[in-house]
This record gives structure tokens, sequence and C-alpha cells, in this order.
């Protein structure tokens, strides 16, 4: 099923002419006239509200309204899950109580956004400060509660049944350590947005910056008590979201637009500012993992274990939940028989976490593949030969998983040994041999490998409806809304090759409400496996019954006529002469649901060889090599994979070296903005080396897994291992995450 020759993204000439439709850019009809909106948000992280004056701001020029929280009239935003704590939940704007700083307080609709700006800085909040609550220890013992009625601080609690004492005794080896996995702000080019109109037949128009328009829908809906169908919400370009344009599909900030533009009975538009996004935009990772790993010496892995505590910010939202996925990859691609895991999530006074790209699968990567170097150190044993002794073997799929999870289907040796071979290990350990012989070290050179897998798409599936018109033309609409991914390129040619249309005759809508109600969204790399495969079903199905009205007008039994995909046309068995092309049956329509048997999700996985230097006089970090081996399944489109696959290594970049989301004790965030958030740039960037296997899966019809996020998981595990390699000579047998100059340094003073 892979496409014909790639012709270049379809969604690119609008963006390259200036045409794109962002919110903030967005020049129609609608939103003529429309109103500015700009949100007073809490400076304190932990408040008792004693006073919100607004009355200067009422009066300022220009303004045309100032809403304070009580004045809403909206339901609070419920938990992301039911498994989640119903108690810890989140008002539409703070009203007695604010949580962390960034949360909306106040809004001010002025004429102008700059009108707006002014009259929100005259808003006077009387704040009644309370303690707050940044550690994750001190949350779990719920001496200071951010949610008093709720009586706990813990949003989200599993486990399952211990590994037996007995299996541990009888270990040669065992290893036990934390590793934490630092805050991450996903920081995507395009900030929130959103704008709101009422039209005179009742209905509510939401655009919002969101990678899940129907989710958007939902949730204004039913916040706002609205009957379903009342608001159509419409995704336009979107500037990049990694998880944090998930999730609900909207933020609390987006109904409430929507609640004043009905006050008003006027459109309004609202925008994040760069500096805003960084506080009210959610975070992603930020938890951590007691680790313990038993084996023995031959290297056989016996035993693995994980007691995560995951920091869910000041409200349940996605990042609640991801340390579920420990449950689904918890132990990579290691055959081991015995293993444990827990999870728990608790409320701190901090931006709420959210599914950033990964969503706890780059977590439990980095957990197992530091536990396997640690093994691996422990009895004296080369890392990779360690894994290779410890992979699942390709004759075991699908394979069940000590903690209950089942792989579809892999062949991790090829992928290993293929990233192993790409990198020249061999070389690199007789070069790292060689400088250590000389005594050299002012320069370090240290390798890391991984080899990870995790899940990709499942849960609910994804729906597709194919249109065909008069004029033999073909729209298929989707569920899913991307934001740069490339649906359009990517799903065309699938559903081109089943009918036998040119792709050009095929077009592929997303991203309004109106014609695409359910959609699971762009989220959890799950597009080109649920997304393609339902579009791929629709075209089946629309194939089905255009056979059946060609049949009609072809006085012939519909089991008699078949379609020509080299020809694009309908004729009956053995008489091609007579046939019918698609401009000739009419209007048609096929809908189609495609959800993989029991919602199960498909494992992706990869390899990765990483290769730094390290210099011991300033600590400072030069990645030299950085190589990865993905395997998705069947490739759709391998330029657009590759890009995936671009995109998941520069964050894992980032993620290792330079970022992290910090709070100081009283929770006040300190990494505000650009200037202190230290995002790579190109420059920090290696030349990346990347390769694939194919692994089809087994679940959906065109063999494919998820590939969006595979990048990350892979490579941060490898430079992490990397780093550490280059200081094992020194002692050092583990830092967290980023390794910046500074911490690398200061270990090798100690």
């Amino acid at each position: 099923m892979v496409s014909e020759e790639f012709r270049g993204r379809r969604e690119d000439e609008p963006l390259l002419r200036g045409e794109s439709t962002y919110i903030d850019g967005l020049d129609i009809p609608e939103l003529a006239g429309a109103a500015q909106a700009v949100f007073v948000r809490s400076a304190e992280a932990h408040a008792r509200l004693a006073g919100v004056d607004v009355t200067e701001a009422r009066q300022a020029d220009g303004v045309i309204a100032v809403y304070l929280g009580p004045e809403v009239d909206g339901w609070p935003f419920p938990p992301r899950l039911p498994s989640m704590n119903r108690d810890l939940w989140r008002p539409l704007m703070a009203y007695d109580t604010v949580r962390f700083v960034g949360e909306p307080i106040a809004l001010v609709i002025a004429e102008t956004r700059a009108a707006a700006v002014d009259a929100a800085e005259l808003v006077i909040v009387d704040y009644e400060p309370l303690s707050p609550v940044v550690d994750l220890d001190a949350s779990l013992n719920g001496e200071t509660l951010l949610h008093t009625h709720a009586g706990t601080n813990v949003a989200l609690a599993w486990e399952l049944d211990a590994v037996p004492d007995d299996v541990w005794d009888g270990c040669d080896v065992t290893v036990a350590f934390d590793i934490r996995h630092p805050r991450l702000g996903p920081h995507p080019i395009e900030p929130l947005a959103g704008a709101s109109s009422w039209g005179p037949d009742g209905r509510c128009t939401a655009w919002v910056c969101s990678q899940r328009p129907a989710g958007a829908k939902h949730v204004i809906e039913t916040l706002l008590g609205l009957e379903p169908g009342t608001v159509r919400a419409i995704s336009p370009d979107v500037g990049g979201g990694f998880g944090s344009k998930g999730g609900w599909g909207c933020y609390p900030e987006d109904v409430v637009v929507a609640w004043a533009a009905r006050e008003l009975d006027r459109p309004i538009r609202w925008a994040q500012t760069r500096s805003e996004a960084s506080l009210a935009m959610g975070h992603g990772r930020a938890s951590r993992h007691r680790v313990r790993i038993g084996g023995m010496g031959d290297g056989t892995i016996v035993a693995y274990s994980v007691d995560a505590l995951q920091d869910s910010g000041a409200y349940p939202a996605m990042g609640t939940n991801v340390t579920g996925n420990l449950r689904n990859s918890g132990t990579g691609v290691y055959d081991i028989a015995h293993a444990t895991l827990r999870g728990t999530s608790v409320v701190t006074n901090t931006t709420p976490t959210v599914a950033f790209r990964g969503a706890g699968r780059p977590e439990a990567a980095c957990s197992i593949e530091r536990a396997v170097d640690r093994f691996a150190q422990a009895i004296g044993r080369d890392p990779l030969e360690t894994r290779f002794a410890n992979l699942v073997p390709p004759d075991r799929f699908p394979y069940r998983t000590a903690v209950g999870s089942t792989y579809d289907s892999g062949s991790y040796p090829q992928a290993l040994r293929l990233a192993a071979e790409s990198a020249d290990y061999e070389g690199l350990r007789a070069e790292q041999a060689a400088r250590r012989a000389s005594g050299d070290s002012d320069v370090l050179l240290g390798i890391g490998v991984s080899c990870t897998t995790e899940i990709t798409g499942g849960g609910e599936g994804e729906r597709a409806t194919a249109f065909l018109a008069e004029d033999g033309t073909v729209d298929v609409v989707v569920g899913t809304s991307p934001h740069g991914q490339g649906h359009e390129t990517t799903f065309a040619p699938v559903v081109a090759s089943q009918l036998g249309l040119d792709v050009d005759r095929v077009t592929i809508s997303h991203d309004d409400t109106d014609r695409s109600p359910i959609g699971g969204g762009t989220i959890g790399s799950r597009s080109a496996q649920l997304g393609s495969a339902a579009a791929y079903g629709a075209a089946v199905d629309l194939a089905a019954a255009a056979r059946e009205r060609a049949a009609e007008l072809l006085e012939a039994d519909p089991d008699d006529v078949t379609l020509d995909t080299d020809r694009g046309t309908f004729h009956v068995v053995g008489t091609p002469a007579r046939s019918l092309g698609w401009g000739d049956l009419g209007e048609l329509s096929a809908h189609h649901h495609f959800r993989p048997e029991g919602g199960a999700g498909a494992f992706s996985f990869g390899a990765c060889v990483a290769a730094v230097e390290v210099d011991t006089a300033t600590g400072e970090i030069q990645l030299r090599r950085l190589v990865s081996v993905d395997d998705a399944g069947v490739i759709l489109q391998p330029v657009l994979a590759h890009g995936q696959v671009h995109g998941g290594l520069a964050l894992a970049v980032g993620a290792a070296l330079y970022e992290e989301m910090q709070y100081d004790s009283d929770a006040i965030p300190m990494t505000v903005g650009l200037a202190d958030y230290l995002l790579p740039s190109a420059a920090e960037m290696p030349f990346f080396e990347s390769h694939e296997t194919e692994t089809p899966s087994p679940l959906n019809p065109l063999g494919v897994k998820g590939i969006g996020e595979s990048g990350t998981v892979v490579a941060t595990p490898a430079i992490h291992g990397a780093v550490l390699d280059a200081l094992a000579p020194f002692g050092v047998e583990h830092l967290d995450l980023p390794l910046t100059p500074e911490k690398v340094w200061r270990a090798l003073q100690t």
C-alpha cells in the first residue's frame, strides 16, 4: 500500500504563498468587528482570592466588559478520564483559590487588543498566600491540600501485583536507582488562540487551536449546557501542538470566550502571548521513577520494577494518565519473565501536565534503557551485547509481556543490528578504548545505545466518510485533525489506489465538526494507522456501493461487475468495452468506522546509537553522531515519515541536553519564555542518520504503525546513556536529564 511516487506535500502551497488560515490571522465575515479578549492571570501559585477589583478596568477606554469567575455560567472542567479523582475539577476561571501561576482570574474584553491589555493591568487582585506544593513526595503525604474538598492530592493511582521476593533473591545482581524525568514545555510555534461567534440560528462557531476539534465541540457544548449540535468547532491551520493542544481538544479559555460571545452577542477573539503560553499551556513529562532490575551473571534479565510518581500540575489532565504507558511498554523490547509496575499521580501548584510528545513512552523507555545499562555495567558486560541477549525474538509474536500488554509484531534484533552497524559501534568502542588508554581525559568519548518499543493508535479507532460527486471526484472527510503531519498527502493516495482514480481527483477534508463531528484527533501517533485505515475502509465501501450503482446502470448482477482500478472504470466481467466511469454514477457516499479488534494499539519500535564528546573543563557536550532505526510497519509516505522521525530526534536532543521547565520552592516558574527555556536550534543539532525496517502490523489492513513520536522515544535514552558512558571512568553512575554543562561539570568535580 506504499503510495505512488511522492509528488510533494499537498498542504504546503497555501503556507508558502502566505494564504494560510491560522486563527489569529483569520479574515472572514463571521469575525468582522470582533472584540478582543485578554485574560488576567494569577501571579501567585497558591492563594485565596480575597478580592478582585475590576472597577478601573471596566471604566477604561475601549473596554466592553470585564468578567470574573463566579459570573461565568458554565460547568467546571472535569478530570480528563473517569479513572482520575473526580473531586479534582478545574473551574473555568479561578473564583476563590488560585492553584498555579498563570491560572485565569478575569476576562477583559475590549475593542482592540491593546485596550484589553491596558485594562487587564488595571485589575487589582488581593491574594492571601497559602503554602505552595512543588515537591512530589510532599504532595503525596498530603500535609498541604490543593483541593481541600477532595481530602487528598492523589489524582490517580494503580499498581500491578508485586514480583515475589524469592525472584529477587534468586538474582545474581540487582540494581536500584531513581530517575527523574524533567518537566518540559511543548512550545509550539503558535501559542493558543481562539475565536467564537454566535449566529442568528442560535449556533456557535468556535475556532480552536486544537489537535482535536471534535473534542472541543463536545466540551463547549457540555460545559455550557448546550444541546448537541449547537457548536461547530473548526481548527484551521495549527502551528504545532505536540500534545499540548490535544486532551479535551480545548482549554477553559475557549469555553469562557464562547460564553462571553453569547453574553455580548458579538464575536470575540483571543490569543496567548509567548510568555502566557509558557505559564498556561500544558507542560509534559514531570515524573520520578524508582527503578529496580535484577538478573543473572550470564546477562539474563529476570526481574524489573518501576514505581512512578507523576506530577499532574494543579488539575488533572492527560498528563495525569501517562504513567499508564508503563503498562503498555514498561518492559521495553526485552523478554523479562517477572515485572511489576505502579503509577501514582499527584497535584502540585504548577501548570497542569498534558500528553506531551510520547506521553509516558519516553519516560518508560528512559527508565528501562538506563536500567539495562546499569545492569550491564554491574555484571561487566557490553550494553549492546546485554541487549541482544534479552530481546524478544521475532518468532515470539504476538508477544505478551510480564505486565500484560501484547506486542503485535516486531523484529528487534534486526533493528538493533542495523543501528549498530550503521553507526560502526565496534569502531566507536575501539576509538574510546584507545583514547582512554592514552590517558587523554580532556575530551571524553561516550557511546549510548537503545532499543525501544511504544504503543501507537488503538482505542476508539477513527471514522471516515467518502463522498462521490457527480463529476467523478471523491472527497473523504476524516476525524483526524492535522497540524503539519500531512494527512492530505498521506490519505489521498490510499483512497485513490482503491478507486482507480488519479490522486488529484481525491480530496481529504478535516477540521470542521459540521462535516466530521466525531473523531479522536491527531494524538498518540494514531493518524496513519487509524485515520488512513478508516479512509481506506471508506474507499472500499464506496467502491462496493458504486459497483451496485454500476450494476443497475449496466443491467447486470452486481457480482458480475468489477472495478478496473488501472482505468478507474466499472464493467461486466469479460466485457470491458462497455464500461462506466466514476463520473457516470451520480452522487454516492459511504461511511466507515475502523477500530482494531479489542481497541488494540500497534507497537512501533526502533534502535539508536549516539556518540558524544564531553569537554571535562567546561562540561559542554557535543553530539557527534546520532543514528536511528525506526520500524513503523508499512510506510505510506517515506518523505513525511522521515520528517516525523527528524522532528522526534530533535526533541530528544532538547530533552536530553537542554530543556526543563523550572520552578522555585514557592512554585514560581523560572523559565518563562524562550529567553530562559533552552530550545535547541539547528546549530545544536548533529547530522541525523535514520534508517528503517518494515514489520507490518496485523491490526489494520494497511499494516501501518505510528511514527510521530518514535524519534523522541528511542533517541532520548541513547543520548542519556552516551553521556553517562563518557563519565563512567570518573565514577559518575547517574545524572538526571537535562545534562547541562553545569550539571556535568559539577559531577566531574566530586
